[in-house]
């Protein structure tokens, strides 16, 4: 089985037909820095290389193509620094698990809640997950004091998103990390 090559992060800004590449135009709406004319394909093209740009079609969907005269390297050039800078600015929000058990001891739990509150310091949203075995199950309600006691003392560094919740033989609840003022 072959595998179909992956699309390049720029295959997707740069999707535009230049020069000779627009094909089936008779007229085409030229757009420059003179203002939008309505000229034919081949004098829109005879323009461009007088002036020593590309023609480049903007929209291909209307009944007469909208292209432009532009430097297209530059243009290229201009639309990958502008999403490298978005990607920069942008904060991807990852949940990280923190697992407990009912009979949990305290330096153990001390050891959880730190790692949590780091995951909430990074803005990183938490899963605390108790799970139950065996017979614990009988007393699920120690269970639930343990993860109402991790919330309890994640409180300041962040606000569950709903109540603790028994789903079958764990009790889960998902922080958020607090907005910083």
């Amino acid at each position: 089985m072959q595998r179909k090559p992956q699309p390049k992060p720029t295959d997707k800004l740069f999707n535009h037909r230049i020069n000779e590449k627009i094909t089936g135009v008779s007229q085409v709406r030229l757009v420059t820095d003179d203002g939008v004319m309505i000229v034919g394909f081949e004098e829109a093209l005879r323009k461009a290389k007088e002036e020593n740009l590309d023609l480049v079609e903007v929209s291909g969907d209307q009944e007469i193509h909208v292209c432009k005269l532009i430097d297209y390297g530059k243009y290229k050039f201009e639309l990958l620094k502008k999403s490298k800078e978005a990607k920069k600015k942008q904060h991807v929000i990852n949940v990280k698990e923190v697992k407990i058990r009912p009979r949990i001891d305290q330096h153990d739990y001390e050891i959880k809640k730190r790692h949590a509150v780091e995951f909430l310091q990074k803005g990183d949203k938490v899963k605390v997950s108790l799970r139950f075995r065996g017979r614990e199950m009988m007393h699920s309600e120690l269970g639930m004091n343990v993860v109402n006691r991790m919330v309890e003392d994640l409180k300041g560094h962040g606000t569950p998103e709903r109540e603790p919740v028994l789903d079958g033989r764990q009790i889960v609840v998902v922080i958020s990390p607090a907005v910083a003022k």
